[in-house]
C-alpha cells in the first residue's frame, strides 16, 4: 500500500522554513534509510507561499498563500510504501524527529486511494 505522510508545520515558526545544517542532515540519514529500505516512493519540501483554490457551487475563486486562516500548514510530504497504516505511522514517528527545533507539528498518514478501491465504482 501507498501512504502519504503530510508534515504540517506552523506557519509563522521560522524553524520550520529556514532549515539549519543539523535538520538537513537528519533529514539526508532518514531519507538514504528509507531509500536503501526501498519505502520511500517520492519526498519533496514546499515552500510557504502559494495559493488555495475553492469551488463553491460554481464559484471558483483563487485566493494567494500565506494561508492566513490556518494554524498549522503543509510544509512538504513523502510517499511511502508500507504494509499498512501501523508500519506508515511507525516511519511518521521516526520521520518527525528529522524536525528537532521546530516547536510545533504534526504528520497526517493518509493511505493513497488505489485502483481497486475505485474499482467497484466504474461503469463496466
Amino acid at each position: 500500500m501507498r501512504f502519504m505522510l503530510m508534515h504540517r508545520v506552523a506557519e509563522d515558526d521560522p524553524a520550520s522554513w529556514e532549515p539549519n545544517a543539523e535538520l538537513i542532515e537528519r533529514m539526508n540519514a532518514f531519507m538514504e534509510k528509507l531509500n536503501a529500505s526501498g519505502v520511500v516512493l517520492g519526498a519533496e519540501g514546499v515552500v510557504k507561499e502559494g495559493a488555495v483554490v475553492r469551488r463553491r457551487g460554481a464559484a471558483v475563486k483563487s485566493v494567494d498563500g500565506p494561508f492566513t486562516e490556518a494554524k498549522e500548514i503543509v510544509g512538504g510530504f513523502l510517499l511511502i510504501s508500507a504494509k499498512d497504516l501501523a508500519e506508515a505511522t511507525a516511519v511518521a514517528e521516526e520521520y518527525v524527529t528529522c524536525f528537532a527545533g521546530v516547536e510545533e507539528m504534526s504528520i497526517e498518514v493518509r493511505r493513497v486511494t488505489e485502483f481497486e478501491d475505485i474499482e467497484p465504482y466504474l461503469t463496466k
